[in-house]
């Protein structure tokens, strides 16, 4: 490419839109390589490198504070790869304990669902007395579920 880019055009390249750039700008994420006198925002190839980097952490959960942290690492060549997996192993984690807690809301609802005559009215569902009466993380005090 090795062209600057209108904000339209890399947000078309990078698959993203506009907005999403103006926030990452905002966020302190990326930076337009320069402006025209305009105003109009310029991109380059390492702009869309780092929209596509931000987009791809995104999608393997980081949130945008975490990415952020990965790309200051990144600019740091120098830097060991060891802090990197530092924050992987920490979002791994993160990632297990919502795993768990998906696992005890799945088996809940599924004991909810069972218990569910689905003849009465809505004042008698044991559903939504087991939901009224619940603590985080599916742990209820109610009659229709079994702790377990």
């Amino acid at each position: 490419m090795s062209e600057t880019l209108t904000i339209g055009r890399a947000a078309r390249l990078a698959k993203v839109n506009t907005q999403t750039l103006h926030y990452y700008e905002r966020r302190g994420l990326l930076r337009p390589e320069s402006r025209l006198e305009s105003g109009y925002r310029l991109y380059g190839d390492e702009s869309i490198r780092k929209i596509r980097f931000i987009k791809n952490a995104q999608g393997l959960g980081f949130s945008l504070d975490e990415i952020a942290r990965l790309l200051r690492l990144r600019v740091g060549r120098t830097v060991q790869c060891l802090k990197v997996r530092r924050q992987a192993q920490m979002k791994l984690n993160l990632v297990r304990q919502k795993i768990l807690q998906l696992n005890v809301l799945e088996k809940t609802l599924r004991r909810l669902i069972k218990t569910c005559e689905s003849k009465g009215t809505t004042d008698s569902c044991p559903i939504l007395e087991a939901v009224a009466d619940a603590t985080p993380l599916g742990k209820t005090r109610n009659r229709y579920i079994k702790q377990g």
